[in-house]
């Protein structure tokens, strides 16, 4: 599996889902920019231990990062998206795209893609999970899917 996370702002959140994504095998792909530096001590306090276990990926911007997994398959994760995360079926080299805190993806890939829009279903008075508690809701139905591949 891949989580990518598109120019994360927050370093905690960033460094939770990287232990999130080393404990399960999972690589983590990163695009730029980034809200901060991953020399940035509050990124690797949540993962410390972690971190050299963790494989990671950086792309200077989105659509580069498009490129490499063109005609791969990859889910955005949405607000917005109509179809709940618990609906498809995933495979193991699937793509988990999330956006920014502040805005999520941007409007020109989601509306390109509704077939690839997925959401976790909440409540209407809270605008939306904090990110890493996201990332790891979706990253783990998706290795159920699988019976945990490599993991005990």
């Amino acid at each position: 599996m891949h989580v990518v996370l598109v120019e994360p702002e927050i370093p905690p959140n960033t460094g939770n889902i990287a232990r999130t994504c080393a404990v399960t095998g999972t690589t983590l792909h990163l695009v730029e920019p980034l809200g901060f530096s991953l020399d940035e001590k509050h990124l690797r306090r949540a993962g410390l231990d972690y971190w050299h276990h963790l494989d990671l990926v950086l792309h200077p911007n989105l659509e580069s990062f498009l490129a490499t997994i063109d005609g791969q398959s990859y889910w955005l994760l949405t607000t917005k998206g109509k179809k709940s995360y618990a609906d498809v079926s995933y495979k193991p080299n699937d793509y988990l795209l999330f956006g920014k805190e502040t805005a999520g993806l941007p409007d020109w890939l989601l509306e390109k893609n509704p077939e690839r829009c997925l959401r976790i279903p909440m409540g209407k008075e809270i605008r939306s999970l904090n990110l890493s508690n996201s990332v790891a809701i979706v990253l783990y139905e998706a290795l159920r899917q699988q019976s945990f591949p490599g993991l005990i």
